[in-house]
């Protein structure tokens, strides 16, 4: 390596306040680690000028800050998706952009399909009107049996098989949809299906799948459209993967009948979100990846990518974009 023995590391925006996880694996190297508190490509270039790499939760990493950061070598975000960087970009100023895709498995699948099973029995309906004074099961409306039911998972990999495989022997029948999953590995006990048959057939929908310029609001009206009448959405992946108005629009109608969001966009939503307030959404605030263990091994893991980088010149386990230098 050509950096100096000892470096700077910066965590650019985490929400936890203390480092000691990160420093553990970093610090015996020669490199510290220094917590800042911004996600605006900005506020990046403000913490990180002496970085030689950053600990990214959820700022912007785009050309902007790869061309103000000369001296960048290596992003490492604390989790799987790495729609907020840039990463052409990334490739063009040699900066290797490396991610965390296998923490949380169980703590996401297991959000969601707590998501799926409390928008279908309706239990924020009956909490609300408990707490209201009214006792009476009928208060939540129609509740359709599981086993009645389509479940429909769009995005096939290491999460939506987890759900598949936790609740969906509850339902009648489970479809999935993943053009880059592979046959060998699918489950014969899940249907294979194109997106537009998926919605059509499905009157439960869980999104497991990354966002980026293909799945940009991907479920639109002309999905949502085609769901049998009073169908359910649950969202723990990413909330750029949903068009809120339509969204709102189908539970408006109620062709939706109820909704289950970890994630929306932007995050944290302005007060005048579309699905902010409406009775048949219920909300958590990004929170599907976490547990105490959790949490614990996604900061480990994601300091561990720049360790391996420093010590080898590569991320080795989890790179997603190459350097070029």
């Amino acid at each position: 390596m050509s950096e100096a023995p000892s470096a700077t590391i910066v965590a650019t925006d985490p929400e936890w306040l203390e480092l000691d996880v990160e420093r553990e694996v970093l610090e015996p190297l020669g490199l510290s680690v220094v917590r800042a508190q911004g996600r605006s490509p900005e506020e990046v270039l403000a913490s990180a000028e002496d970085a030689v790499g950053v600990l990214v939760q959820y700022a912007t990493i785009d050309d902007s800050v790869l061309r103000g950061l000369p001296g960048l070598r290596i992003v490492s975000r604390y989790g799987a998706g790495v729609d907020s960087v840039d990463l052409e970009a990334a490739r063009a100023h040699g900066v290797w952009v490396a991610n965390v895709p296998d923490t949380g498995t169980e703590e996401v699948a297991g959000h969601a399909s707590a998501m799926l099973l409390g928008v279908i029995r309706h239990l924020p309906h009956h909490d609300h009107a408990i707490r209201s004074g009214v006792w009476d099961f009928k208060t939540a409306g129609s509740v359709p049996r599981l086993s009645e039911l389509t479940l429909g998972i769009v995005g096939f990999g290491r999460i939506g098989k987890a759900v598949a495989e936790g609740v969906g022997h509850w339902f009648g029948r489970v479809v999935a949809h993943d053009p880059y999953a592979g046959d060998a590995d699918w489950p014969s006990s899940v249907e294979r299906l194109g997106i537009e048959e998926l919605f059509s057939q499905s009157n439960a929908v869980t999104l497991h799948l990354p966002l980026g310029p293909d799945t940009q609001q991907l479920i639109d009206s002309s999905l949502l459209d085609r769901m049998p009448w009073g169908s359910y959405l649950v969202n723990t992946a990413r909330g750029g993967l949903v068009d809120p108005v339509a969204v709102r629009e189908a539970l408006d109608s109620g062709a939706l009948a109820g909704a289950g969001l970890d994630v929306l966009a932007p995050e944290p939503p302005p007060t005048d979100h579309p699905l902010l307030g409406h009775d048949s959404v219920t909300l958590s605030p990004h929170a599907a990846w976490y547990s105490d263990q959790s949490l614990i091994d996604l900061r480990r893991a994601a300091a561990q990518n720049i360790a391996r980088w420093w010590q080898d010149g590569e991320p080795r386990r989890y790179v997603v974009g190459p350097s070029k230098r």
